[in-house]
């Protein structure tokens, strides 16, 4: 295998041998045109920048890793692998006793790129610009990339190029980088920070919870770089950073992000103002949540308000059916109606004393 690399950049090589009993691994290295001096390569070699990592077990792997690369790094580097109880005898042929693998490292000059220097987003548009001087190999292409991805309508061949930041707010601030593309060589850029102060755009503005539930209060921002977040609750009527003795609180926090949990809340602690704070190398920002913590008793409470309505409305029942008056009150020296005569019976008997005459 090759590889082509610029100066100040590393790579790194692996050798995996399996073999029984587990083989023994070695590295060395050949200059150019020099195939055959081949010079043990040891850890902690050329100023440090060499690094030697092997490990073995049921089979062997290692691997050589180059740091800060120079021109002189280019060269054929090979692992070595053997598990022959004669291998590190000189009197016997290295081509008999060791299997090998071989890399080619080619090692370039890095191009020169002036950029422009890291800025601060304020009320102004910004302009950022990259300036290829010196090349390896012909120029390709060349676009602009934020946060690890390329800004479309960005990208062509000239070894000048400008981005532009029309509208300066925090959210365009971030990690920008000048890439150009070579035909023979790797790629190459340059990095410019845009950075800007924290601008916290989401959070709860309140949180209501139960006694005895858990709480969860956040805030995301944007603003580069990221920011350092602190979480404070007011006493008396001042912001103090979260006494955590109880071990209720916990604080995660995530690059552009954080959240506050509060497990276990108590009724006479916890309720009050928090404060999210995020502080950048250009400024700070901080918003407020209001939480709320109600009494366990609180899910019963719609239903004794029920309730307590109907008592009441069984009282008033009660209190207007014992003062109702009737409309008439029977007297006990009238009778109670008019009286009823049998006036058929007298008929018959006036009837029968008549007969009884004649």
């Amino acid at each position: 295998m090759s590889e082509t690399k610029l100066t100040g950049d590393a790579f790194e090589l692996y050798c995996d041998v399996v073999g029984n009993p587990t083989p023994e691994i070695q590295w060395w290295y050949a200059e150019v045109n020099r195939a055959e001096s081949f010079k043990q390569l040891w850890d902690g070699a050329r100023k440090r920048r060499v690094t030697i990592n092997t490990a073995y077990g049921a089979n062997g792997v290692s691997v050589l890793r180059i740091t800060r690369l120079t021109l002189e790094d280019s060269g054929t580097y090979e692992c070595r692998a053997s598990n022959d109880p004669r291998r590190n005898d000189l009197r016997q042929n290295p081509s008999i006793t060791w299997i090998r693998a071989q890399a080619t490292i080619s090692v370039l000059q890095k191009p020169r790129i002036n950029s422009s220097e890291d800025v601060v987003i304020r009320n102004s548009a910004v302009t950022l610009q990259c300036n290829l001087t010196t090349s390896p190999s012909p120029l390709s292409a060349s676009y602009w990339v934020k946060n690890g991805e390329e800004i479309p309508g960005t990208r062509k061949a000239s070894n000048t190029t400008e981005y532009k930041i029309l509208k300066p707010r925090a959210e365009e601030s971030g990690e920008y980088l000048c890439v150009f593309v070579f035909s023979n060589s790797p790629i190459a850029n340059a990095t410019i920070e845009v950075r800007a102060i924290p601008d916290i755009t989401g959070h709860k503005r309140s949180e209501n919870k139960n006694e005895g539930q858990e709480a969860l209060m956040y805030c995301k921002s944007v603003g580069f770089p990221h920011p350092e977040w602190v979480w404070r609750k007011k006493v008396n009527g001042i912001f103090e950073d979260i006494n955590n003795s109880s071990g209720r609180f916990f604080i995660s926090n995530k690059d552009n992000y954080t959240e506050l949990s509060i497990t276990n809340l108590q009724i006479n602690e916890d309720p009050g103002e928090y404060q999210c704070n995020a502080t950048n190398q250009v400024g700070s920002a901080s918003v407020t949540t209001i939480l709320r913590v109600r009494s366990h008793l609180a899910p019963l409470w719609p239903f004794l308000g029920i309730l307590a309505e109907i008592v009441i409305l069984v009282v008033i029942i009660v209190i207007y059916e014992k003062r109702k008056r009737p409309d008439e009150v029977p007297d006990d020296d009238e009778p109670a109606g008019p009286m009823k005569t049998n006036s058929t019976n007298n008929h018959k008997d006036k009837n029968l004393r008549q007969r009884n005459t004649n």
